[in-house]
């Protein structure tokens, strides 16, 4: 098979390429931010450069994207050629796009509760399968570290990601709201904090607060597009605040309650920040030094970005394919690719959470038979080649059965 790719700086791209390579599959990678865009006459005169070249010569047999990309799927409606996009991210308001509906369109949406909303509107074009992981480069990190990088980057506990508290983030744009606005902005998010599974702040942003939003830092949805102010705010303000709020008091309460005891770190972008009894670092990266992290912390945490419904976010995974420890919040979807309490383990408190960190650190056999289970998951149906064999058939065989 051919494939065209386009990319830029997508976590997975290089596990792709390895993917189809193993598998036989002829492709050729073209970087470009262009293909984010829902209108670009620019990028439709690349795809068009880019696609008669064709593959050594030879015609493609479709196009791959991480993500949705409503100018890539315009491009293939009209050549009538498959599209094929893996979403890992949510929100992804291009998701949204009138685009959404063409007929080439082959999206894959991890999140279920998404990709049911999708469903119940009657769009047939989008398909629910969780992400991936490629265990065989995991393997080849993990089982080559040195004892350097080894104790480097091992502890008791850890976090890897982002605390969406950078300066100019969405949030704090919105500094001229009322306080009434505000007032019911934090009981809004404060009731949501406490919920786990249920994601109820879109619904409760009335018109008149909107309105009040909208004049404190105003948005304008596409017009390309079906998402309302609503979705924008809920998923793009509130919903990064919210993680920026769980994040920081799980890491507080962890460093408050266990600090003095086990070496917790936090992997982020700003290494600035001070949480007492947390080390925080800077970010690590996602090909080389994150699985040493994930294999070789005690206990890996999952804090969802709460704009994903239901969805098992790629750090989960990628900590399971890296043979490490799950401690996660609650995600329906873990029920569909785990049994939780064998292969990951689930809290649904911050109590629990503490609760749960004590017992598997003084339990190391149980510990380690958990994660072993969680790479086994992984390993026998959740990696790039036998969700590429899964997607391929949809596509080409028509083979709809894949998860839903």
């Amino acid at each position: 098979m051919n494939i065209l790719i386009f990319e830029y700086h997508n976590f997975g791209i290089e596990d792709v390429k390895e993917c189809f390579e193993k598998n036989g599959h002829k492709y050729k990678v073209k970087e470009t931010v262009l293909y984010r865009e829902d209108v670009s006459i620019e990028f439709d005169e690349l795809f068009n450069t880019e696609f008669d070249k064709g593959c050594n010569g030879e015609k493609y047999d479709c196009v791959f994207t991480f993500n949705y990309s409503p100018v890539i799927s315009n491009n293939c409606n009209k050549r009538n050629i498959p599209y094929i996009a893996f979403v890992y991210d949510n929100p992804q308001v291009l998701l949204y796009s009138y685009t959404i509906i063409n007929k080439c369109n082959y999206v894959f949406i991890f999140d279920k509760v998404q990709y049911q909303e999708f469903k119940s509107v009657g769009i047939n074009t989008v398909y629910y399968v969780p992400l991936a992981v490629n265990t065989d480069r995991l393997k080849r990190i993990t089982s080559n570290v040195d004892e350097r990088d080894k104790n480097v980057l091992s502890c008791d506990i850890s976090f890897v990601g982002s605390m969406y508290d950078e300066k100019h983030n969405f949030f704090d744009r919105l500094e001229g709201i009322s306080d009434y606005t505000r007032g019911y902005i934090d009981a809004v998010i404060k009731a949501q904090s406490n919920i786990y599974g249920c994601f109820f702040l879109e619904e409760l942003l009335t018109d008149n607060i909107l309105d009040d939003m909208q004049k404190a830092c105003p948005v304008k949805p596409s017009a390309t597009g079906v998402e309302t102010v609503r979705y924008l705010y809920a998923n793009y303000f509130l919903a990064r605040k919210l993680t920026s709020d769980d994040r920081k008091e799980t890491l507080e309460m962890l460093g408050k309650e266990l600090g003095n005891q086990y070496e917790i770190n936090l992997y982020t972008n700003c290494s600035k920040r001070y949480i007492q009894g947390v080390n925080v670092k800077g970010p690590v990266d996602y090909y080389e030094c994150m699985p040493i992290v994930f294999n070789n912390s005690n206990i890996n945490l999952n804090i969802t970005l709460r704009s994903i419904k239901s969805g098992i976010p790629l750090r989960a995974m990628d900590i399971c394919g890296s043979g490490g420890f799950l401690l996660s919040n609650y995600q329906a979807d873990f029920y569909d690719v785990f049994v939780p309490g064998e292969d990951v383990v689930l809290y649904d408190s911050l109590d629990d959470m503490i609760k749960k960190c004590r017992y598997y650190l003084g339990h190391e056999k149980e510990r380690q038979q958990i994660a072993d289970n969680g790479y086994g998951k992984i390993v026998s149906g959740h990696t790039y080649d036998i969700r590429f064999k899964e997607i391929f058939d949809v596509v080409f065989n028509k083979d709809i059965g894949l998860y839903l």
